[in-house]
């Protein structure tokens, strides 16, 4: 299973012609853990860069980001009732949103979790 990462610690993992997409573990330690998770509706056409859910913690909120194109098909339900599950198992089931790549050629320009641990280093 290939993790794809970005400078605003989401991470990205590709399911056949779709993804899911959460923050990594690194943000997660960052925000402290979260109280409250709201994410954009399926059907949602995002493109990369675009908001795809707000997450807040005691610390801060914060916009979590599309890493590429795409449409959203539905968000981590679990989240509502329990947004914490996001700081406990950020890169498992803290997953956030799932969605159909439109551009899969945009995952080049992700990094691969050795550029991503360098880039956090």
């Amino acid at each position: 299973m290939t993790l794809y990462f970005t400078k605003e610690h989401e991470w990205l993992r590709v399911e056949g012609d779709s993804a899911v997409v959460g923050i990594t573990k690194h943000a997660a330690e960052e925000l402290g853990e979260l109280v409250f998770v709201e994410t954009r509706d399926a059907g949602t056409v995002v493109q990369a860069g675009d908001s795809i859910a707000v997450v807040e913690s005691v610390k801060a909120a914060s916009d979590i980001y599309a890493p590429v194109d795409g449409e959203v098909l539905e968000s981590n339900a679990q989240l509502a009732d329990d947004p914490a599950r996001v700081s406990s198992d950020p890169e498992g089931e803290g997953w956030i949103v799932k969605f159909r790549l439109a551009k899969p050629e945009q995952l080049d320009a992700l990094m691969d979790a050795d550029a991503y641990a360098a880039f956090i280093a």
